[in-house]
């Protein structure tokens, strides 16, 4: 079986690092990894190739990683730090045709109403992007290339978001409470991608004792914190405070299972 290559194309929160016009000390880092675009990941193998989530710095993020083909769209929820850069898929679109794009029914129509003109066939505008539509539905396991993709369903505060589990790597982000059962299908992974949003506590996300309280429920072989805000401190003086096999996510870090 091929590897499996995990790209992070974003680490970042919804304003990303630098927020603008900050002088917050992080923001005004010279470090590369305190710099952070809006959280996403490219998971691919020599015949297969994903992009979770597509905010508003999927244009950069395809040119940084050299991603030229990627066979589906997988969106964890609706928020447009996740989904606002669906516009730059065309050169996609150009190169192989629709898109397909796999999420909560609920995130299809609000994409629908959003990207009208994406989703709409009457009347199309010659320069839109067509795209493919298939509902992601809670305990209903899916197939791209042959791959099996596990939704693991979770809240983020009281909105139902996806993360989703290939082979022995699971990726979450956006997420505050988990169910037990959801739990199960994650125990034992090789790699689990988790958010981690600060240290102190926030309504709608983990905050890091949260989060290491989560690892150690689940035990993970690693795991790499991803959502990171500016908030939680530089870079290196977070890993510091990390326990053994718990990492600090960058962006263009790639990591193979």
């Amino acid at each position: 079986m091929n590897n499996l290559n995990i790209y992070f194309l974003g680490t970042g929160t919804s304003q990303g690092i630098p927020v603008i016009n900050s002088k917050h000390p992080v923001c005004l880092s010279d470090n590369v990894k305190d710099k952070r675009l809006r959280v996403s990941v490219w998971i691919y193998t020599d015949n297969f190739s994903i992009v979770i989530d597509c905010g508003p710095d999927f244009r950069q993020q395809m040119l940084t990683s050299k991603c030229t083909y990627i066979d589906a769209l997988l969106f964890t929820h609706e928020h447009a730090d996740h989904t606002a850069g669906l516009d730059d898929i065309r050169p996609f679109y150009f190169n192989q045709g629709n898109i397909a794009v796999y999420a909560h029914q609920r995130v299809l129509d609000n994409l629908a109403m959003r990207f009208h003109y994406i989703f709409n066939d009457e009347n199309k505008y010659p320069g839109a992007p067509s795209v493919n539509q298939y509902e992601v539905a809670e305990n209903q396991s899916f197939y791209i290339k042959n791959q099996e993709i596990i939704p693991i369903n979770a809240k983020h505060g009281n909105l139902q978001v996806f993360g989703y589990k290939i082979r022995d790597f699971v990726y979450l982000t956006d997420v505050k409470t988990i169910a037990t059962t959801e739990i199960e299908k994650i125990k034992n992974c090789k790699v689990l991608v988790v958010n981690c949003l600060r240290e102190e506590p926030h309504t709608t996300h983990f905050n890091l004792a949260e989060v290491l309280d989560f690892i150690s429920l689940v035990q993970p072989k690693k795991t790499y914190l991803t959502h990171i805000s500016h908030l939680f401190g530089f870079h290196e003086e977070i890993q510091e405070k990390l326990p053994e096999n718990v990492y600090v996510a960058y962006d263009n870090l790639e990591i193979t299972i």
